[in-house]
């Protein structure tokens, strides 16, 4: 189980190899998703809080990338943060994820991508529920659910 530490290292030491990576142009992302699909996952925006009905969802299942389709979080893992956006406290596989520094906006914080193909995810906190106590603050338009 990742701790705070454990993304503090992997942000200023490297991230975990990923299994494998999926890299396309930027016209390419731009032909596959939707405008703000592609602000927030190629562009690391931010989408509006509480504008995603998956914050409030909480059935068994897993969130795949939006851009890639790689399996990152399972249902097991959500908790309702009341941030306006889906949190989890682990990913499903440690590889899947990677994690970089953030300054920005005068912050520092920790930004998650998909270690596969680079979409940003959203930032992780150490403010979440035990064991971990990790909130990955997750923009629901860079996430779908997979249907099982």
């Amino acid at each position: 189980m990742l701790n705070w530490n454990d993304l503090i290292k992997y942000a200023t030491h490297g991230n975990p190899t990923p299994p494998k990576r999926v890299e396309k142009s930027d016209s390419e992302w731009k032909l596959e998703l939707t405008d703000e699909e592609y602000y927030v996952t190629r562009q690391k925006g931010t989408e509006r809080a509480h504008s995603s009905e998956l914050c409030s969802l909480f059935e068994p299942g897993k969130y795949a990338c939006k851009c890639c389709k790689t399996p990152l979080f399972d249902a097991t893992t959500k908790f309702e943060s009341g941030t306006g956006w889906p949190s989890f406290t682990q990913p499903i596989v440690i590889e899947n994820v990677a994690y970089h520094k953030d300054v920005s906006f005068g912050m520092i914080r920790i930004e998650c991508v998909c270690n596969i193909c680079d979409a940003h995810l959203g930032h992780v906190f150490p403010d979440g529920p035990e064991p971990s106590g990790l909130r990955y603050c997750i923009n629901a338009v860079s996430l779908e659910k997979i249907k099982e």
